[in-house]
């Protein structure tokens, strides 16, 4: 392909909780991860927008930073990485609100934003912060709309849109972004009906999660809507999302098997299916079922990622397998 993938190697921050690190220290850690994570080989930097925590995650009274604002920071003290939230929930941002705050990141990182974006999913904190949860037939015709304002309001001086769910009369977008056409659009889910012909209309990427088996049959469902939709598949950029483990140690493994298969609630070895997990040689072998599967890039999250060295050797990892 003459594309170049949107990311090799990304790092998610799935939870801000961290072992001995007081709040007002919080942010400080985060820092010190990015930059260890751009030191070792990652190309992207990912926050996920939850305002609680989620239960394949931690405690919902756990810490958890808000997506955007943690992403504009980081855009300030990172260097090369791209910089995007997988994915914002459509439901707590008006869209061309959210494609300023996207812009503004585009700006500050000098041209690293990428646009995640999704329906949405967490009735929980939806109802919590007082935002409306629709149907998810409504979420998704929302989705749909919000995409497309968010294209104009990157590519367009002052654009119009009328929609049932969103309009906008000639919003500015003043500046425009750095990026050429504007950051590029992520649309995550997996929804083989609607979500996967949206991604096929209007997304410069996809996110899928599970093993390469299910993988592999998504970007089946995906390169089917895109001829459908008379569009050329290799124009969308198709990422990988879960938990990595690197140890040399099958008693660590299984400890921490255990740990992830408690918060996705499965037994360790149904989490083992899940993870990118085992010793150097067993991540390779598994980065390349996937990258047989049609993965062109793996986003990871860790159980401890304030465990620096931990961090470096998944990043080198992936990095000899994915890289360029």
């Amino acid at each position: 392909m003459s594309r170049r993938p949107l990311t090799r190697v990304g790092f998610q921050y799935a939870g801000y909780s961290f072992p001995g690190v007081m709040d007002n220290q919080l942010f400080q850690q985060v820092v010190d991860i990015a930059h260890a994570a751009e030191a070792s080989g990652f190309d992207s930097l990912w926050t996920m927008d939850h305002v609680h925590q989620i239960a394949s995650v931690g405690e919902a009274d756990e810490p958890i930073l808000e997506a955007y604002t943690t992403l504009a920071a980081l855009a300030a003290v990172t260097t090369s990485a791209r910089l995007g939230v997988l994915v914002s929930c459509n439901s707590f941002r008006n869209p061309a609100l959210l494609a300023k705050m996207v812009t503004t990141i585009d700006v500050i990182s000098q041209g690293r934003a990428v646009l995640g974006i999704g329906a949405g999913w967490h009735t929980e904190e939806t109802h919590a912060y007082g935002m409306e949860f629709r149907t998810p037939r409504e979420r998704l015709a929302a989705l749909d709309e919000a995409v497309r304002i968010c294209r104009a309001m990157f590519t367009e001086h002052a654009p119009r849109f009328s929609g049932k769910h969103h309009s906008v009369d000639e919003p500015l977008n003043v500046p425009a972004p750095i990026s050429p056409g504007g950051p590029p659009i992520l649309i995550g889910g997996g929804g083989e009906k609607v979500l996967i012909p949206l991604v096929a209309r209007h997304g410069d990427a996809c996110n899928f999660f599970g093993g390469p088996a299910t993988v592999r049959h998504k970007i089946e469902v995906l390169e089917r809507a895109c001829e459908a939709a008379g569009r050329d598949s290799s124009e969308i950029s198709r990422t990988w999302l879960g938990t990595a483990i690197v140890t040399d140690s099958e008693a660590e493994l299984q400890e921490s098997l255990e740990r992830l298969g408690t918060l996705l609630g499965v037994a360790p070895s149904a989490a083992r299916g899940l993870a990118l997990c085992g010793t150097e040689a067993q991540v390779r072998e598994r980065i390349e079922e996937y990258r047989a599967a049609g993965v062109e890039g793996m986003i990871v999250s860790l159980l401890d990622p304030s465990d620096l060295d931990h961090l470096q050797r998944v990043g080198t990892t992936l990095r000899e397998v994915l890289g360029d």
